[in-house]
């Protein structure tokens, strides 16, 4: 595990980015809460060389706005096969598995989890997940544990970085 390797973080949603509840109104509609400190950090992630990715099980209008928010163009929604994005970006940036940091949460990152050089997970994570990370945030899903895991891959970049920064 070389943390100074990475070129590319892919995060999981439901369970990771939000803390795996999904609200539904009376009509229909998904309600999703997202941490804004793990926001602020996948905002800076650029500025670091590093290309922030979503790769989820799920599809939602509500995660579209969150990552156009945040800046993030690599969104991959509604994926059962996450090994074979992974291949695709892979093979889109000329990156290797050693060059990607993965955070996820459950059964369904397992496979994809596993290819990459770092891997991370909030503190609630399934026990599969808990057996293969690299990194087990303090925190739970949807509650800073992405925020935890990106420090823990920036941690030697944070440190020459003046971080007075705009909140965003």
């Amino acid at each position: 595990m070389d943390r100074n390797k990475i070129k590319m973080v892919v995060m999981d949603v439901d369970g990771t980015l939000t803390d795996g509840k999904i609200y539904m109104g009376k009509d229909g509609e998904v309600f999703k809460a997202f941490n804004a400190k793990d926001g602020l950090r996948i905002r800076q992630l650029p500025k670091f060389g590093i290309i922030p990715v979503i790769i989820t099980g799920r599809q939602s209008s509500i995660l579209t706005r969150r990552a156009e928010e945040l800046g993030i163009s690599e969104v991959y929604q509604g994926i059962s096969n996450k090994p074979k994005v992974l291949n695709t970006l892979l093979d889109k940036y000329g990156l290797e598995y050693a060059n990607i940091a993965y955070i996820g949460d459950d059964e369904n990152d397992y496979t994809a989890m596993s290819l990459c050089g770092v891997k991370g997970c909030p503190r609630d994570a399934a026990h599969a997940i808990l057996n293969i990370a690299d990194f087990v945030s303090k925190r739970d899903g949807g509650n800073g544990a992405v925020r935890d895991f990106l420090d823990f891959i920036l941690e030697d970049k944070l440190a020459k970085q003046d971080l007075n920064c705009e909140y965003e």
